[in-house]
C-alpha cells in the first residue's frame, strides 16, 4: 500500500512575488517574464496560453478553446471566462443524418465549431489585465518566427499522420512536414505563418487606435471579422478527408465567427472542508467534480489510507455515479435546464450513495433528479447491455463507422489517420492576490488540417455532441458542447486558496479529485499530491470519438502496489496496471499564510513551476 511520499520528484515552491505553473516549461518562463515587468496574474495567463498554442500544437492551438476561472483581487470577485465556441447555424443533427452519421467524426472540418480561445484570451486581457496586448502576444510570436524545441510527443503526432498529410492534408504538410520529413524530438521548428498571422492581427490593432482596450478589440474584430474569419469561412467550405474515410465540408461560416462572443459567467460551486470549489457550469464537465464530494462527503475519508484497495475503491464509484449524471443531465445552460442544484444537493446525493456496494458495479446508472427519468445516447449504454449479455468484464467501442477494428479501435484498411490531441493547462497567482487557472485545448494539428496562410487548424470540439434528438447534449445550431475542459479554483474566506488542473479529457476531474483528496483530506503539498500514484476509472463512455466505454475498467499506476492492485481485483474491477508515472499532468498554485506556493507534474517531463 502506497504511504504519503517523504520524497518528491521536485520541490514544492514557495514564494512572495509571484507563481506560475503549466505543462511547458516556456509557457512558465514566458508568464514569470510578464509578472517581472509587472503585469498581473491575468496578464501572465494570457502571454502563458498564447505560448502554449505554439510550443504544444499537438495539445491545444489557436483554434481551440479555453475555459477560463479566475479571481480578481481589487474586485474581490470570482469569475469564469467561457472561450468555448458555439456549434454553426448549420450545424443540426439533420444535416449529419443527411451525410449518413450517427456520430459527429472527430477530424476533419464537419466537428469544428467557432474558436474561443483567442476572444477569450482577449476579454481576460482586456477586463483584467494591465498590459498591452504587444506586451503578452509578443513570446508566443517570438516562439513562432525564430523557433522551439519539439517535445518527443509533437514528432510522435506528426509521424503518426504523416502519410495522411502528404496525401489528403497537403497544407498541414506544408507547415509540419519541413523538408518532407517528420521533424526529429528536440530539434528546432517554427510556425511562420502563425508567427505572420499574429504580427498582422498586432499590426492591424496597433494602426486601429493607441488606446489599449481599443486596440484588443481591433484584434478581436481582426479575427472574428476580419481577415482570420474570412480565411477560415473559405477553407470550411472546402472538402477534405476526415476519419471516416469520406470527404466532408465543414458547417462553419465567417458569419459564424462574427456573431460569436466570448463571455463572463460565475462559476458553479460546492463547499466541502472549509472551501468552496469554483467550475464552470455545465456547459463543460466541471461539476462532476463537485458532484463527487457531494457523494464523498458521506463517506469517512480519513479513516480509509490514501491510495489504499478500499479508498480507490470508493472514490472510484462515487466517480461512476456522478459521470453517469453528466452523461444524462449536462448541456449546454442556454439551451437545456441543467438540473445542477438537485445534483449537488444533500437529500440526493444521500440516496445516490446507497448505491456504492463493497464491489464493482457493472451498470451505467444515472439518477432522477427531481424525480425526471433520464434517457441516454446509445453509446452510452449499448457498452454496458453487450457486456451484460456477454457475461464478460471487457469493454466495448461504439462507434457509427463500420472501418474501425473492433478489437483495437484502429481504422482498418487505413494505416494513417487522425489520433485526437489532448490538453494544456496552466495556474498563475501574483503578489496583489490575484489567481487565475485555464485549459486550454483543441485545434490539435493532428486532427484537423491547417488553413492554408493562416498557420494553425480548426477545433473538434462538435465531436461531443450527440446526434440523438431532444437530448440535454445534442447538437444544435448556437449551442456550446458539452466538453471536459475544467480547472478548478478552491476559495477560504472567499478568498482564493488553490487553483489547479490537468489535461486528459474525461479523466481531467478524476485525476484532479485525487489530487485535491491527497492534498485537502490528507495533508500532503502539492508536489507531493502531483507525486502520488494516480488511477482513474474507464467505466464512462468517452466524450471522444468514437465513444468507447469499457464497463469496470480501471486504469492504476504500478506504482500503487500489487497488495493494492490484487485488492481491487478481488473487489470486481477490471484492472489494467499503468506503467510507473503515466496518470495525469497536474499543475497547481496556492496562497496560504502570506506565501505563494506552485508545483507542477513530472510526467511527460515538460510541466513546469516557476516562482520567486
Amino acid at each position: 500500500m502506497a504511504d504519503i511520499p517523504e520524497f518528491t520528484t521536485r520541490p514544492e515552491l514557495a514564494g512572495t512575488f509571484g507563481m506560475v505553473a503549466s505543462t511547458h516549461w516556456l509557457a512558465s518562463a514566458a508568464g514569470m517574464a510578464v509578472l517581472e515587468k509587472d503585469g498581473n496574474a491575468f496578464d501572465a495567463a494570457v502571454a502563458a496560453g498564447f505560448v502554449l498554442q505554439v510550443v504544444e500544437p499537438h495539445l491545444c492551438g489557436p483554434g481551440g478553446e479555453v475555459p477560463v476561472i479566475g479571481y480578481d483581487a481589487h474586485r474581490g470577485e470570482t469569475f469564469v471566462v467561457c472561450g468555448q465556441g458555439t456549434a454553426p447555424a448549420a450545424a443540426t443533427v439533420q444535416a449529419c443524418a443527411a451525410l449518413g452519421l450517427d456520430l459527429v467524426p472527430g477530424s476533419g472540418l464537419l466537428a469544428a465549431c467557432v474558436p474561443g480561445a483567442f476572444g477569450a484570451w482577449l476579454l481576460l486581457l482586456r477586463e483584467y489585465g494591465r498590459l498591452r496586448l504587444r506586451d503578452v502576444l509578443g513570446y508566443a510570436i517570438g516562439y513562432a518566427e525564430s523557433g522551439y524545441p519539439l517535445v518527443p510527443a509533437i514528432s510522435w503526432g506528426i509521424a503518426s499522420v504523416a502519410d495522411l498529410f502528404r496525401e489528403h492534408w497537403t497544407s498541414s504538410a506544408q507547415v509540419y512536414l519541413p523538408g518532407g520529413a517528420v521533424p526529429a524530438p528536440g530539434s528546432r521548428f517554427a510556425n511562420r505563418h502563425l508567427a505572420a498571422t499574429y504580427r498582422r492581427i498586432l499590426d492591424e490593432a496597433e494602426a486601429a487606435s493607441g488606446d489599449r482596450d481599443e486596440q484588443i478589440e481591433a484584434a478581436r474584430r481582426a479575427w472574428y471579422d476580419g481577415f482570420v474569419a474570412e480565411a477560415i469561412g473559405r477553407f470550411a467550405a472546402t472538402e477534405v478527408m476526415d476519419v471516416t474515410g469520406q470527404r466532408h465540408r465543414g458547417f462553419l461560416t465567417s458569419q459564424d465567427m462574427a456573431t460569436w462572443h466570448a463571455r463572463l459567467e460565475e462559476p458553479a460551486t460546492y463547499d466541502y472542508q472549509g472551501l468552496t470549489v469554483c467550475k464552470t457550469r455545465p456547459w463543460g464537465q466541471g461539476p462532476v467534480f463537485l458532484q463527487q464530494l457531494a457523494l464523498l462527503s458521506g463517506f469517512d475519508l480519513a479513516a480509509l489510507k490514501p491510495g489504499g484497495a478500499e479508498y480507490i475503491h470508493t472514490v472510484t464509484e462515487c466517480a461512476k455515479l456522478a459521470f453517469a449524471d453528466r452523461e444524462a443531465w449536462y448541456g449546454d445552460p442556454d439551451y437545456t435546464d441543467v438540473p445542477l442544484g438537485d445534483l449537488l444537493s444533500a437529500p440526493y446525493n444521500d440516496e445516490r450513495r446507497k448505491l456504492v456496494g463493497d464491489t464493482a458495479s457493472a451498470g451505467f446508472r444515472p439518477g432522477r433528479p427531481g424525480g425526471a427519468e433520464p434517457v441516454l445516447p446509445a453509446f452510452a449504454t449499448a457498452p454496458f447491455e453487450i457486456t451484460a449479455r456477454s457475461g464478460g468484464r471487457a469493454g466495448v467501442r461504439w462507434s457509427g463507422d463500420p472501418g474501425l477494428d473492433p478489437a483495437t479501435g484502429e481504422p482498418l484498411g487505413r494505416s494513417s489517420q487522425p489520433r485526437r490531441g489532448d490538453t494544456c493547462h496552466l495556474d498563475v497567482a501574483d503578489r496583489w492576490g490575484n489567481v487565475v487557472t485555464a485549459t486550454p485545448s483543441g485545434g490539435w494539428l493532428q486532427s484537423s488540417p491547417v488553413i492554408p496562410d493562416l498557420g494553425f487548424c480548426l477545433g473538434t470540439r462538435a465531436q461531443m455532441f450527440t446526434l440523438t434528438p431532444g437530448l440535454p447534449a445534442a447538437l444544435a445550431p448556437g449551442k456550446r458542447p458539452r466538453t471536459t475542459l475544467t480547472p478548478t479554483m478552491a476559495l477560504r474566506d472567499g478568498e482564493p486558496y488553490l487553483a489547479f488542473g490537468t489535461p486528459g479529457g474525461d479523466q481531467q476531474d478524476q485525476w484532479t479529485l485525487g489530487f485535491f483528496l491527497n492534498h485537502v483530506q490528507f495533508g500532503m503539498n502539492l508536489q507531493q499530491a502531483i507525486d502520488f500514484p494516480a488511477f482513474h476509472s474507464r467505466h464512462l463512455p468517452s466524450s471522444f470519438y468514437p465513444r468507447e466505454a469499457y464497463p469496470k475498467g480501471l486504469d492504476v499506476e504500478e506504482r500503487a502496489g500489487q497488495a493494492v492492485i490484487a485488492g481491487l481485483r478481488d473487489r470486481g474491477h477490471d484492472v489494467i496496471v499503468q506503467p510507473p508515472w503515466s496518470l495525469g499532468r497536474i499543475s497547481a498554485v496556492a496562497r496560504r499564510g502570506g506565501m505563494l506556493y506552485a508545483a507542477a507534474n513530472p510526467r511527460g517531463m515538460q510541466g513546469y513551476a516557476v516562482g520567486r
